[in-house]
């Protein structure tokens, strides 16, 4: 879950690592003079037993994600006293389908003494077979903090301070300075707290800008609250729940008494009633199109007039025993001496109604596009895609053609306020004939188009695939500025397809 600043991210791997940042912010427990805390020798002091439950906003989207978090146990290792700390976050609906589908968790020890990280280890529950990894400072000393023991440092400092921290082989100062204080009230309750403002080149490196955690006033010092901004938007952070799980106490026999091991027997199960699934059920308000959403294209090649194409959402049915949408795009008329296209070839996908994420895309075609017709599954736990006698290996929610056209429509896809400076660009994995590809979307300014002989506003999308084949099409997209975000224009080389029923 740390991120990893060797290589450029794409955009749903920049927010994967903002959402990991916020666990890691989150991974700790309150401290302070309370009964049952623990403490080491130098003051790190943490509550056994605590669990922590987070729900996350992401611009005007509420609950996108759940973080929980808990400090588990106390103990030793390698004659170390160490504090064991657990954590997991999981994206939902809008946040997987427009930025990543993410489930992680980790598990660290800290040392008591020092507050430094023992042992890291990580797992991706988003595949198949969960992977883990596992980072030991054990023998070797950690160099610095990491973002948990850093948060340690920072609540023992009183919530100001500087600090280093060290991750992927490089340090990075952080300053953190106390601002005004608060109240604020969220689903855990009402708190007095203390804003704290987060900074550094690290965070900055990440996109990560306006850090704030508000710490609740009093012995338990509980990060109530945490805000950040990225260049898609702002997230917020809310406690939602505090538990406090009492580790199990040895009971005492005054006399030992030899007694035959108990034997386990199976606990009847009561077999629930399968739920029918019910067809064609409307879907998340927070896409921007509905079910049974139909739109014609008048095609053009060169300025003239080739034919017609659909675009149809058009059904929501079980596939292979899932849950999915189908969506296509398909000629529907043709004019004569088209020669490009043929009446009835389409491209579609069975994509997950929640995150349109593509289960599996086709095309069938008997024109110029013949050469390219396919099937491609993709998994939906592995990201592994088939599309012939071998597996391709593809991040977790990479999208087909059809499914990334409908998503755009729910990207935050504000332009950069320089154009030198495109720091909005979005980034997407598409798979395309045999591979997945990182698609850059460039969201222009609103301008004035025309549009069936109307002057409409719309907002171009310019799309760099990164196969030199599809960027000399220059892929150019008008979306409408209202609600819907409906496709106005497609550009694709010589060829146009503009909007003329809804």
């Amino acid at each position: 879950m740390f991120p990893d600043l060797s290589t450029h991210r794409p955009r749903s791997f920049t927010v994967m690592i903002a959402i990991a940042v916020v666990i890691m912010l989150l991974s700790l427990a309150s401290y302070g003079q309370t009964a049952n805390a623990v403490s080491g020798d130098d003051g790190v002091r943490l509550r056994v037993g605590e669990r922590l439950s987070y729900s996350v906003t992401y611009e005007k989207f509420q609950d996108v994600a759940h973080l929980e978090t808990q400090v588990v146990s106390s103990g030793t290792m390698g004659g170390k006293r160490v504090f064991e700390l657990y954590g997991r976050v999981k994206t939902f609906e809008i946040v997987s389908a427009a930025l990543s589908l993410i489930d992680e968790g980790r598990t660290v020890f800290v040392s008591a003494d020092s507050g430094l990280p023992v042992l890291v280890k990580k797992t991706r529950f988003s595949v198949v077979v969960p992977t883990e990894t596992v980072e030991n400072y054990s023998s070797t000393p950690a160099a610095g903090h990491d973002l948990l023991s850093l948060i340690y440092a920072i609540r023992s400092a009183g919530g100001q301070g500087s600090f280093n921290i060290s991750e992927n082989g490089e340090t990075y100062p952080v300053s953190v300075q106390t601002a005004k204080p608060e109240r604020i009230k969220t689903a855990a309750g009402e708190f007095d707290t203390v804003n704290s403002v987060v900074s550094g080149s690290y965070f900055d490196l990440l996109g990560i800008k306006n850090l704030n955690i508000n710490f609740a006033v009093g012995d338990d010092r509980l990060p109530a609250l945490i805000r950040f901004r990225m260049p898609k938007g702002s997230f917020r952070v809310e406690l939602s729940n505090v538990q406090y799980i009492e580790p199990p106490q040895p009971e005492v026999t005054p006399t030992p008494t030899p007694v035959a091991t108990p034997r386990p027997s199976a606990t009847p199960r009561p077999q629930p009633t399968a739920t029918p699934y019910v067809p064609n059920q409307p879907l998340l308000p927070e896409l921007a199109f509905s079910l049974g959403e139909v739109l014609e294209y008048k095609l053009s090649a060169m300025g003239q007039s080739i034919g017609t194409m659909r675009f149809e959402a058009k059904e929501r049915t079980l596939f292979q025993n899932r849950d999915s949408l189908l969506l296509s795009a398909s000629i529907t008329g043709v004019d004569q001496g088209n020669s490009a296209f043929v009446l009835g070839d389409i491209l579609s996908a069975r994509v997950d109604p929640e995150t349109l994420a593509p289960l599996q895309a086709e095309l069938k075609a008997a024109g110029n596009l013949k050469p390219f017709n396919q099937t491609a599954t993709f998994d939906p736990r592995s990201g592994a895609i088939r599309s012939g006698p071998n597996p391709v290996e593809a991040p977790v929610g990479t999208h087909s053609l059809i499914s990334l056209i409908y998503a755009m429509r729910s990207f935050n896809l504000e332009p950069s306020k320089s154009p030198g400076s495109p720091v909005n660009d979005t980034r997407v994995a598409v798979f395309w004939t045999d591979r997945p590809y990182i698609f850059t979307l460039r969201p222009g300014n609103p301008e004035t188009i025309s549009l069936n002989g109307n002057k409409v506003t719309a907002q171009l999308i310019t799309i760099n695939t990164g196969n030199p084949q599809l960027d000399q099409l220059a892929i150019k997209v008008w979306l409408s500025t209202k609600p819907g975000r409906r496709p106005l224009r497609f550009a694709v080389g010589a060829y146009q397809a503009d909007l003329v029923t809804q």
